[in-house]
């Protein structure tokens, strides 16, 4: 099994459900069984670390974002992934213009998972602290969701 989170960038929100997700899959012992990665619909900051603020919101919660590297949306994954998460509706409908038709995997909204639906993960990116820790709080919830919805796919 296969995911990948979708923001614009790659440096925050994105590579924030990457990490938080993780940490789920270690608790419910399935992180053998999933693969997890990240990417943003643009190029702007290929190759380099999450924001600096992003990753201090998640190393308060004991999450180290500090390896990950951003990268762009490629059409492989399409096809190499089971599930393509966005985090906002922009990022959603790129990731509908770009997918082939023949593509098997679930493209939706993240927060679909923590029965938020249709609602947006925002970008804290020209807001404060408070806004990395409100993703961080809707990223662990929307996790959790995906958790039982991969386990309940595996189990089948």
């Amino acid at each position: 099994m296969r995911v990948l989170f979708v923001c614009l960038g790659n440096i925050c929100r994105s590579p924030t459900a990457e990490g938080v997700f993780r940490q789920a899959l270690e608790a419910a012992d399935l992180s053998r069984r999933v693969e997890v990665d990240s990417c943003g619909i643009a190029a702007w900051h290929v190759g380099k670390a999450p924001d600096p603020r992003t990753r201090e919101a998640a190393m308060r919660r004991g999450i180290d974002l500090g390896s990950l590297r951003a990268r762009q949306l490629a059409e492989e994954d399409f096809h190499r992934f089971d599930y393509l998460l966005a985090m906002d509706h922009d990022n959603l409908s790129a990731l509908h213009e770009r997918c082939p038709a023949e593509s098997p995997a679930h493209v939706g909204l993240f927060l679909d998972f923590a029965g938020h639906d249709g609602r947006e993960v925002p970008d804290p990116f020209y807001g404060g602290e408070q806004g990395f820790e409100e993703v961080l709080d809707l990223v662990d919830a929307a996790s959790k969701g995906l958790v039982e919805a991969i386990r309940r796919r595996i189990e089948a």
